[in-house]
C-alpha cells in the first residue's frame, strides 16, 4: 500500500516500522510515495559469525581506508542511491533521503564512512561506506556502496566490530544477497526474525559512536593501529 502522506515519513513511523520488521521503499528516486515491506525471509549477520578472508584482514591491517561514523551520513545516503552498472534506479528516494537524515539528526540512524587518499598531501576522499538504523540493541542496515575494492566490506567489518564493543545483539541485512551470504549472512523466516527483535529489545553499553571513539582511544594509546585492532577483534570469533 503507498502511503498517501508526500512529505516526510515522521521519525515515529519509522522507528515503530522497525521494530515492527518492516520498512519502506520506493520505486524510483523521483517516487514521492513509499511503500512498506515485510519480507517473507529476512537476512542477518550473526555478530559472532562474520566471515572475513585472509585478504580482508591483510587490508583492515593496512590502513588503506580511513573509517569514521556520522561524518558524511546524507553523502552516504546519496551515494547509496547513485546509479551502478547494472543497476540503473534505486528504491532510495529523495523523499527517503530527507527522511532518513532527519531520523539521523535524532540520533536513530548512523552512516560509516571509508575514506582514501592516495598520497599524504590529498584530502581523503569518500570511497565507500554504510548506513542503518539504530534501535534497542538491533542495527538494520539499509544498504551499502563502493567506489574502490573492499571500500563496503571493511566498513562492514568495522560495523560489526562496533556493534560488538557496544553491546548490540542484532544485525538485519534485509535481503540476501550474495555478497553478504560471502561474508556470513544466514536467511531465516520474518517470524523467527521478529524473535530475535524482542529479545534484543535493551539498550546497549555504548552507541556506535562512542564505541568508534573507544577504539581510535585504544589505538592511540597502544602499540595497534585502528585496523588492526578491529582485525584482532574479529579474528577471535570469525
Amino acid at each position: 500500500m503507498h502511503s498517501p502522506v508526500r512529505n516526510l515519513i515522521p521519525i515515529e513511523t519509522l522507528l515503530l516500522a522497525y521494530r515492527s520488521g518492516i520498512f519502506p521503499m520506493a520505486d524510483t528516486r523521483e517516487d514521492q510515495d513509499v511503500f512498506w515491506v515485510e519480507p517473507r525471509d529476512r537476512a542477518i549477520i550473526p555478530l559472532d559469525g562474520l566471515r572475513v578472508s585472509k585478504s580482508l584482514r591483510k587490508v583492515l591491517r593496512s590502513e588503506r581506508f580511513t573509517i569514521t561514523i556520522n561524518q558524511a551520513f546524507e553523502e552516504v545516503v546519496h551515494a547509496c542511491a547513485a546509479p551502478r552498472p547494472g543497476h540503473p534506479e534505486s528504491w532510495i528516494s529523495d523523499r527517503i533521503v530527507r527522511s532518513y537524515t532527519e531520523l539521523h539528526r535524532a540520533g536513530h540512524a548512523h552512516s560509516l564512512e571509508c575514506w582514501q587518499a592516495d598520497n599524504i598531501s590529498e584530502t581523503p576522499k569518500l570511497v565507500g561506506g554504510l548506513y542503518g538504523v539504530s534501535f534497542d540493541s538491533v542495527f538494520c542496515g539499509e544498504s551499502m556502496f563502493s567506489r574502490a575494492d573492499n571500500a563496503s566490506k571493511v566498513a562492514l567489518c568495522w560495523l560489526v566490530a562496533l556493534m560488538r564493543i557496544a553491546g548490540f545483539k542484532l544485525l538485519d541485512c534485509q535481503f540476501m544477497t550474495d555478497h553478504l551470504a560471502s561474508m556470513g549472512a544466514e536467511e531465516l523466516p520474518q517470524s523467527e526474525y521478529l524473535k530475535l527483535v524482542a529479545k534484543a529489545n535493551g539498550k546497549t553499553a555504548l552507541t556506535l559512536p562512542q564505541a568508534h571513539a573507544r577504539v581510535l582511544a585504544q589505538a592511540a594509546t597502544g602499540d595497534y593501529s585502528p585496523g588492526q585492532l578491529i582485525a584482532q577483534s574479529l579474528t577471535q570469533t570469525s
